[in-house]
């Protein structure tokens, strides 16, 4: 180990997905993900059953990363663990762990912002593109819609958000209001893949230039269905794939709108994604046009987009060599804001 090549062991486990990365600087030697199916069946994530889930796959996520990587735990440099924002129990057993192993192998604690990580996921070493400071970034989760300047690892500002419900949610509730299992979202990426995106118009928020509103969508989205199943009760199955591709169109150019008004404000014309909706493949295909526009654009590889600890590590990584470290009375924070 070199002073600036700290082994980093990361843990995430803000809401149903537990997962541990070891991470050589910003080389990620393994990320390994436990994803909680039992959810499913509720139609969305339940706190408890989350973090009792969490409490009984941490040590296997664990030892699982350490052994992917090839790695002692007699090696780890330090521990980097997700302190918020998420769900209070499932951020407690994460945060809980870390501060055990912590004083157990005698190594540094460095807490790390959830939202921040899922930014900081672009500057993992994996050959992908870097982009340079100061840039944009869109995050867009199931619980978050925001739009944040980069100036640095340590340096973000949020310039605008949503008023109300996250992208990730709209789509969710959506794909819930047709019939579609949970999570809803990556379906209507599947079916809208099929369908007319100008099938169907949906009306766009009246809010500020930087702001978002997914509310009034999903309220449009259930009047509409509800209608057209009074006329046609197979209305929904008939046209699936249209009602797919036109929601996900609204919820895009919304998106996209913003990003639009957020580069004129800044200057900045360095733009890039993150968060679990990133993994929308025309979410990534219409940012990559933007490069039509004179931006340089930033998608985050695929396994770095959902939840994950490769991305709480890279941001762990930062504050290693900063020597910004957390003593074991921290404790989680579900509401931590960027």
């Amino acid at each position: 180990m070199t002073s600036d090549q700290p082994i980093i062991l990361a843990i995430e486990s803000s809401c149903d997905d537990t997962s541990a990365a070891i991470l050589k600087g910003k080389q990620v030697l393994s990320n390994v993900v436990a994803t909680q199916e039992i959810h499913k069946e509720f139609g969305g994530v339940v706190p408890e059953l989350a973090s009792r889930a969490h409490q009984k796959n941490i040590i296997p996520v664990v030892d699982a990363a350490l052994k992917k990587a090839c790695i002692d735990k007699a090696d780890i440099d330090g521990i980097a663990f997700t302190s918020g924002p998420g769900l209070l129990g499932s951020l407690l057993v994460g945060v809980s762990f870390a501060k055990s192993f912590s004083m157990a192998l005698g190594v540094p604690l460095m807490e790390v912002n959830h939202m921040e990580a899922h930014i900081l996921a672009h500057l993992i070493q994996d050959g992908s593109p870097t982009p340079e400071f100061p840039f944009l970034c869109l995050t867009v989760s199931g619980g978050h819609t925001q739009l944040v300047v980069v100036s640095s690892a340590f340096e973000m500002e949020v310039i605008g958000e949503t008023i109300d419900d996250a992208a990730g949610e709209a789509f969710d509730k959506v794909a819930k209001i047709m019939g579609l299992p949970y999570p809803g979202g990556p379906l209507i990426d599947k079916y809208a893949k099929l369908g007319d995106p100008n099938a169907f118009s949906f009306p766009h928020p009246k809010v500020g230039k930087l702001e978002f509103s997914f509310s009034g969508l999903k309220t449009a989205v259930l009047y509409f269905l509800q209608k057209e199943v009074k006329q046609n009760p197979n209305f929904v199955a008939e046209r699936l794939n249209d009602i797919c591709a036109s929601v996900q169109k609204t919820i895009l150019d919304i998106l996209f709108k913003k990003i639009d008004n957020a580069v004129i404000a800044t200057g900045i014309k360095r733009v890039a994604i993150a968060g679990g909706v990133s993994a929308n493949s025309e979410l990534r295909s219409r940012l990559q046009a933007q490069s039509t526009k004179g931006r340089a654009v930033f998608n985050p590889a695929f396994e770095y987009c959902t939840d994950n600890a490769a991305m709480i590590g890279v941001a762990g990584y930062h504050k290693y060599i900063a020597k910004m470290f957390v003593d074991i009375t921290i404790t989680a924070n579900a509401r931590m804001k960027i």
